[in-house]
């Protein structure tokens, strides 16, 4: 099983497969590489309804969180787009902090897990922070319930309404802004 945009066919019609370092280390050993979609971890394609998920919601339907996010926001250098931001976020690997028993995660576990850092000579507007951490409701929900059809991984999981009315319609978890760093 091979990922297929890995895959390019030379001019001479022959086969080129691309590989990171650690998969051809494996390979050559003659060992399965242990992040190998054919190690059992390929789980099938999402369909098109989901592929729009952000990175903030897909925390909230996890089971496993390894994971703690720092994300560092910019204000934009250019006078004619004042309220545009970049920045990156950066995933710091951890011993497994928690197994999800119910889903979806409440707020405070997500916020928990995540730091923001606001450099810039301007007051921070909370609905700033939305093009980066926004979770629709309903679209976690809707993501929750295909999960526990077609990944056997969620099946016997039980959901909360309870949990998902934590959150607002569209918006970024509660709590995020006040747990906001502003580096003026």
């Amino acid at each position: 099983m091979l990922y297929r945009p890995a895959v390019t066919t030379l001019n001479s019609g022959q086969s080129c497969v691309n590989l990171c370092e650690d998969c051809h280390e494996s390979l050559n050993k003659g060992k399965m590489p242990r992040f190998a979609l054919a190690n059992g971890l390929y789980r099938g394609v999402l369909p098109d309804e989901f592929r729009d998920l952000t990175w903030v919601e897909e925390m909230v339907c996890s089971i496993y969180r390894t994971t703690a996010h720092v994300t560092r926001l910019y204000q934009s250098s250019n006078p004619a787009d004042p309220l545009v931001f970049h920045g990156n976020t950066c995933a710091h690997d951890m011993n497994v902090v928690s197994t999800a028993t119910i889903l979806p995660r409440t707020p405070t576990d997500i916020v928990g897990q995540l730091s923001v850092v606001f450099v810039g000579p301007r007051k921070l507007k909370p609905e700033a922070l939305k093009s980066v951490f926004r979770i629709r409701k309903a679209k976690v929900w809707h993501f929750l319930i295909w999960l526990k059809q077609n990944n056997a991984l969620y099946h016997n999981l039980p959901l909360s309404i309870e949990n998902l009315d934590m959150y607002s319609e569209e918006d970024i978890p509660a709590g995020l802004t006040d747990a906001t760093i502003i580096d003026e």
